[in-house]
């Protein structure tokens, strides 16, 4: 029997609303940290944590960050405008149906999120550099799968395998040991292990 939108709240609710994974990045010197929706469209936690930039994996869900004095309506029927936080969406499916290198993209697009250098220009207007949320629905499965992936390939002496930086993300977002069997989901854990082959041959090819 498929649960409710209500049931699954209700387990969401033991969770921390924000938790941060890793404290200064040695390649980056900014904090990692891991939110379901709740944590991720709070702007007011997002700015006391330092969170600059947000890396949304779920497809089924999306945040307007354009707040409403600085939105901008040239178009009819159009608004739109700067966001107050830099956002970037991966878009991943919670279990099967995702192409196999879509977990290579996603973890492309969260280096890009923290190498990306904005032009000089008022149309590029979010240019802080702090640190880095990533968010699915719950803060469960497919952001822990991201997060693994990249503390595993960007800090290899630290995360020799992908299971050990799974099992740090699990720990530092404090979910319960009853739920690692679908924390990450199984298919995302394995195509995180595909990703981590292909990411180190195109990386040595550069």
């Amino acid at each position: 029997m498929q649960k409710s939108e209500a049931a699954i709240g209700q387990e969401e609710r033991h969770l921390p609303k924000l938790s941060r994974i890793y404290q200064s990045h040695p390649l980056y010197g900014v904090d990692i940290f891991i939110s379901g929706k709740e944590g991720a469209s709070d702007l007011g936690l997002l700015r006391r944590n330092g969170i600059t930039t947000v890396v949304n994996c779920a497809v089924n869900l999306d945040f307007n960050f354009v707040q409403q004095d600085k939105i901008v309506s040239d178009h009819e029927g159009s608004v739109y405008g700067p966001g107050e936080i830099r956002y970037y969406k991966v878009g991943l499916i919670d279990g099967a149906g995702n192409p196999d290198t879509q977990m290579v993209a996603a973890h492309y697009i969260l280096r890009a999120a923290l190498e990306q250098i904005l032009p000089d220009k008022p149309s590029y207007p979010r240019r802080e550099r702090g640190s880095i949320l990533v968010n699915c629905r719950g803060g469960r499965s497919r952001s822990v799968a991201v997060v693994a992936l990249f503390l595993h390939l960007t800090l290899p002496n630290e995360f020799p395998t992908l299971d050990g930086a799974i099992d740090f993300v699990r720990r530092k977002r404090e979910l319960p040991a009853d739920e690692y069997y679908k924390a990450p989901k199984p298919v995302l854990a394995e195509a995180a292990r595909r990703a981590a082959g292909w990411i180190r041959t195109i990386d040595a090819a550069k």
